[in-house]
């Protein structure tokens, strides 16, 4: 069963990427469909080999930050760039080189919130990531 939802789950967001890939063509400009295409290459690349998957991530950062030129207070988008960041952490092979995509992961996320303050997704994820820089700032302190 968990099996057939995963398989139905990368249907769906691959057939998402493609619609929103065919959308662009008709208007490039559109911020909704931008963070939509963005979306579904991050949930499709947790599926992927680490280089595959890095090159979906960066393609979906590429869209997100192309969404946010149209509009910049897209709390959607803010939101989403966080995601991203993110999942570069887990991609990275020291806490060096993840540190800077967990700050900026918290920058994101507390823009999301300066939009939108009552969201309690993005209040939560600007919770969690900012426990993980302060751990990561304890360690480096007192270590």
């Amino acid at each position: 069963m968990e099996v057939s939802n995963k398989l139905n789950r990368l249907l769906f967001f691959d057939q998402a990427r493609k619609i929103s890939e065919a959308n662009y063509t008709s208007d490039p400009n559109d911020a909704d469909n931008l963070t939509r295409w963005a979306e579904s290459l991050l949930e499709l690349s947790q599926c992927q080999c680490p280089q595959d998957s890095l090159k979906m991530i960066q393609n979906a950062i590429v869209k997100l930050e192309q969404a946010l030129s149209i509009n910049p207070r897209k709390h959607e988008t803010l939101w989403c760039l966080g995601n991203a960041q993110t999942s570069l952490v887990f991609l990275t092979k020291t806490e060096d080189e993840a540190r800077p995509y967990f700050k900026q992961a918290a920058k994101y996320f507390l823009q999301a919130v300066d939009e939108d303050p009552t969201n309690e997704v993005y209040l939560k994820s600007l919770e969690i990531s900012s426990k993980v820089l302060w751990s990561h700032y304890f360690i480096l302190v007192y270590s």
